[in-house]
């Protein structure tokens, strides 16, 4: 397996395919690389090196009791792109990866990074609060935690099953091979990580972060998103990048890049090329 080892012995499993301009992937919670498969395949039939890792505490990365918070993720994709020696990359990122993206590149990303493209992800900040009245109440992640901790396994079959891909809304075409996949890549991760790290996508704060960044960034963001609210999220984020566009989904889900890839690539296509 390719992976790199960090300056605190962290091992960081990463995919590498193809050559061309490298596009770096960055995946949601508590899912692995693996959750690219649709888009990789496209963008390397497009003639780009395309790159995706295993988050620390997920997938076939290191089970790390410590690091698990957002500063530290970034500094991993900060290590992997030297290691690599990424330049001219394009970063995307979903959900939690919308995150790891957002601050790599606003502290990392000078000199490297061309563009970025978040997709519903969790910046600026998810949870509600005085100065974010719009957000999410901390009960709704202490219940997330509750779940995760009683029963994982239910827990992961139940989000994938009902609100990460919309399969519980009337009339919506159940795939069971996501389920399952979503399953799969959740339960080989580690239980100390993903708890942890529904505090660091609920509570991060990345107003600063999005203030920095001068590449251009998409946004994108389904309107039925029952994971991240888009009006907390993507309508909020827009406003405080210097050269963001965004671009809303009628009736798509959090899992969007699964249930619509055909749309999802040929956008991030367009947005690379223009």
């Amino acid at each position: 397996m390719n992976t790199i080892t960090t300056r605190d012995g962290t091992e960081i499993f990463y995919k590498d395919w193809g050559s061309g301009q490298p596009i770096v992937f960055h995946h949601g919670w508590p899912l692995s690389a693996d959750d690219w498969d649709a888009q990789m395949l496209f963008f390397l039939s497009k003639g780009f090196r395309v790159i995706a890792h295993d988050r620390r505490g997920h997938g076939r990365s290191s089970q790390t009791a410590a690091g698990n918070d957002m500063d530290t993720y970034a500094a991993d994709v900060a290590e992997l792109a030297a290691a690599l020696d990424l330049h001219d990359s394009v970063h995307v990122g979903h959900s939690t990866g919308g995150g790891e993206v957002t601050r790599y590149v606003a502290r990392y990303g000078k000199g490297r990074v061309a563009k970025a493209v978040i997709i519903g992800a969790i910046p600026p900040v998810m949870l509600k609060s005085d100065r974010n009245p719009g957000g999410t109440p901390l009960e709704a992640f202490d219940d997330l935690r509750a779940q995760l901790a009683a029963n994982r396994a239910q827990f992961y079959l139940d989000v994938a099953g009902g609100p990460f891909y919309g399969f519980n809304r009337s009339g919506a075409k159940v795939s069971q091979g996501l389920i399952r996949n979503w399953w799969r890549q959740g339960m080989m991760g580690g239980a100390n990580a993903h708890y942890e790290c529904i505090k660091v996508f609920s509570e991060t704060d990345f107003t600063e972060d999005l203030k920095q960044i001068d590449v251009p960034v998409l946004v994108m963001h389904g309107d039925d998103d029952q994971i991240v609210p888009i009006a907390d999220a993507a309508l909020l984020s827009v406003r405080l990048l210097k050269n963001g566009t965004l671009k809303v989904y009628p009736g798509f889900p959090h899992g969007m890049c699964s249930t619509h890839p055909e749309v999802v690539n040929q956008d991030i296509l367009a947005f690379i090329k223009a």
